[in-house]
């Protein structure tokens, strides 16, 4: 398969082609990772548009199919991880905890909350939390995003993940 840098109808074409040959693979690795169809749709899906983002680290991999399997790898388990962060299960707990009907009040307490906690960091930490938690991006592309090492940017999250534990204290 050759990678074409042509205009926008030949991107078009080539990434039409791209999903043809390799959607099915990229979907099931999704759908191992997640054990769930709708989840593993979406995820194969931004895996795609990694390709629209970073064309150029598809045109420098040796092999088309093995840079989409390491980007659907990453992008699973970063949901994975996400999913199992403890400021989400603060945050799920706090929301059955609401009765019903329950507005804006709590919804404003928890984003000032969030923001507080966001505060007593320095800024590229805030940039990092937010990339990675937030916006879902790997560790490797938050790092290149931010001009840091993986192990710093991971040393980053690794100490606001602490600062959050210790403010919330979830069980």
């Amino acid at each position: 398969m050759k990678v074409i840098d042509g205009g926008q109808k030949d991107r078009h074409a080539f990434l039409h082609e791209l999903y043809k040959t390799y959607g099915g693979s990229v979907y099931g690795r999704c759908r191992y990772l997640l054990k769930d169809n709708t989840k593993a749709e979406d995820a194969a899906q931004e895996v795609f548009v990694r390709v629209l983002l970073q064309p150029a680290s598809l045109r420098m991999a040796n092999s088309p199919l093995a840079w989409l399997m390491k980007v659907a790898t990453h992008y699973c388990l970063n949901q994975l991880r996400a999913e199992q962060a403890p400021w989400r299960r603060w945050f799920e707990r706090d929301e059955l905890a609401r009765p019903e009907g329950d507005g804006g009040e709590r919804t404003l307490e928890t984003r000032d909350l969030v923001r507080s906690l966001l505060s007593r960091v320095d800024p590229e930490t805030q940039a990092a939390v937010v990339h990675y938690w937030v916006d879902g991006m790997t560790l490797e592309e938050v790092a290149a995003l931010l001009g840091r090492s993986v192990p710093t940017v991971r040393k980053r999250l690794e100490g606001f993940a602490t600062l959050t534990n210790e403010e919330l204290r979830v069980p």
